[in-house]
């Protein structure tokens, strides 16, 4: 059901050990390739630390066979702390969409970005911080025009264990709302590349 034909589009998550950017970079390309018949490669990279360290996951989505599989030009960068950010950015392209973890990015390094504060939204509204990335993959499912948000938490469901499915599946939904409340039209942000970023505690309640 890949409805809207893509040659080459490329997304990098980036943040810290410990954020669960790898396996938002597998839930997210299994989405994209199973739930919705793109081709996609993943790719990875993560520092010496399981903690702390830079951490990233690249994707590379098209509706044909994918030459290169390795990110370097980006439509879409993720960067969920300052180091990502301050790292990744110079591999953004002309147009691209800078979205930022905006309680962790204090100075974002160009002044196009939107963001949300995931971490706090975690911990406030699901009251599990490690449900973080899955807010982000609700975020990211809405700022892609060729991502379904139905088919996107259908595989979510679907690949993860069923003690974990529900609070993840509440997150995701969490962060394509708040997406959407706070970010306005995805096809005018992608013209525009506006700033957007949310008023402070202005979330809505679950």
């Amino acid at each position: 059901m890949a409805d809207q034909h893509l040659d080459r589009f490329e997304i990098r998550l980036s943040g810290l050990g410990g954020q669960g950017i790898l396996t938002l970079g597998k839930v997210m390309g299994s989405g994209l390739s199973l739930g919705h018949s793109y081709f996609v490669t993943q790719t990875q990279s993560y520092g010496p630390e399981a903690r702390g360290g830079a951490s990233r996951s690249d994707l590379v989505v098209s509706s044909g066979v994918i030459s290169y599989p390795k990110a370097e030009s980006l439509d879409l960068l993720i960067a969920l702390s300052q180091e990502a950010c301050n790292m990744y950015y110079r591999n953004l392209k002309p147009g691209g969409l800078l979205m930022i973890e905006t309680d962790l990015v204090k100075q974002p390094p160009v002044n196009q970005f939107i963001g949300l504060p995931f971490t706090k939204l975690a911990k406030e509204k699901i009251g599990l911080v490690q449900t973080m990335n899955t807010i982000v993959l609700g975020a990211a499912t809405f700022l892609l025009p060729f991502a379904e948000q139905r088919v996107m938490r259908k595989n979510l469901e679907e690949v993860l264990p069923a003690k974990i499915r529900d609070i993840n599946v509440k997150a995701f939904n969490l962060g394509f709302r708040e997406a959407k409340k706070n970010f306005g039209d995805p096809e005018h942000l992608w013209k525009a590349n506006a700033v957007v970023v949310p008023d402070d505690d202005d979330y809505d309640s679950i």
